[in-house]
């Protein structure tokens, strides 16, 4: 007869906890030949039915996401959107960025690339011989904010001197001062505030200097501060039969003096009381406009007339080779 099998072998009893142990004892796992599939629960670590490979069935396949697929113009279609959506938001924050440019250039009538150029430059030393005096120097000019503490300013024009040289209109070292730019043609006008209470004489000296001799004669006004110093100031206009008849070197109080870069031309202007009194201590602009100025010229606000009153009529200049350049030929 054959042997019978032989019985399996009895698996190891596990105690039981005992009361002391703070740690429970870990069972061990069966044998994976005594777990299958009527055992309710796969073993730790096999592969379920539904996903072991069939040796029939060779590989499994497997899949590492849709690939990029591409039209008749050779361009991947699969991220289109994406690389399309950041290429319009490039578009449109630059158009962003030249629009506020060109903006900000309409509002300040003047351009980075007009104001620089060689044209710009040239047209503006013609400006004295073929625009009319009302376009430099208005009959009324406006000043927004241009007063102490922000106050509105309105000058009046009084007094148009003749278009002339330069003999006689600057103190001795100022006209040796601007020497080395030359002195094509000097125009001057006085104005007059709306209590004509105040006198302003505002001019425009046409220079016979390049670029680079204005840009070395304001490099010079500023590292030396000719424009602060009581001895190198230009003189005003005193009309006969206005409210400026006596406004002479005496009765200067503020002034300042300005040299383009972009243009042959020195702005500057002075200002004084209309009723010809006396001033012993004239004060430049820049000091007289400064907050907590306690001099005559800072209190009556006359540092404020003649910074107030240059930098518009600047403005109206530039604004001006801005037209002229932009006049086609």
């Amino acid at each position: 007869m054959p042997a019978a099998p032989a019985a399996p072998p009895r698996r190891t009893a596990v105690p039981e906890d005992a009361p002391g142990e703070t740690t429970r004892r870990l069972r061990p796992l069966r044998p994976l030949r005594d777990q299958g599939p009527g055992d309710g629960t796969a073993p730790s670590g096999a592969v379920p039915a539904a996903r072991r490979p069939d040796p029939a069935q060779g590989r499994p396949h497997v899949s590492f996401g849709e690939p990029e697929t591409y039209d008749d113009t050779a361009r991947p279609q699969g991220r289109t959107r994406p690389r399309t959506l950041t290429a319009l938001a490039c578009v449109v924050l630059g158009l962003g960025l030249i629009g506020g440019a060109a903006t900000g250039s309409w509002l300040t009538g003047d351009s980075a690339a007009e104001a620089g150029s060689p044209g710009a430059f040239a047209a503006a030393g013609n400006l004295w011989h073929g625009i009319p005096v009302d376009a430099l120097f208005p009959p009324t000019v406006d000043g927004d904010g241009a007063g102490p503490g922000g106050a509105d300013r309105t000058w009046t024009r009084i007094a148009v001197a003749p278009d002339s040289g330069c003999k006689d209109a600057f103190d001795p070292l100022l006209r040796k001062a601007l020497a080395p730019v030359g002195c094509l043609r000097l125009l001057r006008a006085t104005y007059t505030d709306a209590t004509r209470s105040h006198v302003t004489t505002v001019g425009l000296l046409f220079t016979k200097a390049d670029a680079a001799g204005m840009t070395s004669l304001e490099n010079r006004f500023r590292r030396e501060r000719l424009d602060r110093r009581t001895d190198l100031m230009p003189r005003p206009y005193a009309a006969k039969g206005t409210p400026a008849e006596g406004f002479g070197d005496r009765q200067r109080a503020s002034w300042t003096v300005s040299v383009l870069t972009d243009a042959p031309v020195v702005v500057y202007a002075v200002s004084g009381f209309a009723d010809g009194r006396t001033v012993a201590t004239p004060q430049p602009a820049p000091d007289a406009t400064r907050s907590g100025a306690t001099t005559a010229p800072a209190q009556a606000g006359l540092g404020h007339e003649a910074q107030g009153l240059a930098d518009r009529v600047e403005r109206a200049l530039r604004k001006k080779v801005t037209t002229v350049t932009r006049r086609p030929s």
